[in-house]
């Protein structure tokens, strides 16, 4: 049985990642307010990324494709320590995490929500099977670099909004990002 992680607070920071204070995280996500959140790619020895499928209970976001893992640290917590345990509780692994990069963007997304995040984008590599939390996640796959640029150059609606940034962020060093 998988221990439950409540998430219902963010913490609401400034454009230089200074924690100016707490919000439910509805409210913060119906009033667009900037908060702390983190973001992460888990390769595999063949160079695949693993992606996960939004479970359809999520309040935004549900049945699409995104990174690995993501969540909001809460007050107080070390980014990357939150990081790893909402890994093993979405994922069901456990890997050493690097810091990749970090940066804002504010996106609309359905049910009249606002996604504005200054996000933490962590890498960490395995090739253990994940073992997802059904309450989170609907399903998951590794996936290639070429086969990845195809699918959300084709089909870009079926990926959240974050992963869809962070992709674009990497493109230009997206092979030295999956062999590091």
């Amino acid at each position: 049985m998988c221990k439950v992680m409540k998430r219902d607070n963010v913490v609401l920071v400034n454009r230089q990642d200074h924690a100016i204070g707490e919000m439910d995280k509805m409210e913060a996500h119906l009033k667009g307010a900037l908060h702390r959140a983190f973001s992460i790619l888990i390769f595999n020895s063949k160079g695949e990324m693993l992606l996960q499928k939004r479970g359809k209970q999520k309040y935004h976001g549900a049945g699409l494709w995104t990174n690995t893992c993501c969540s909001h640290p809460q007050l107080g917590e070390n980014v990357k320590q939150s990081a790893r345990e909402r890994l093993m509780f979405e994922m069901g692994l456990s890997c050493e995490l690097d810091f990749l990069f970090s940066f804002v963007y504010r996106s609309k997304v359905e049910n009249n929500l606002i996604e504005h995040e200054f996000d933490h984008v962590f890498i960490g590599y395995s090739d253990l099977q994940p073992k997802p939390n059904i309450m989170e996640v609907e399903d998951f796959k590794w996936i290639s670099r070429k086969d990845l640029r195809t699918e959300i150059e084709k089909h870009p609606e079926q990926f959240t909004c974050w992963f869809r940034e962070i992709v674009a962020k990497i493109w230009d060093n997206i092979s030295a990002v999956y062999s590091l």
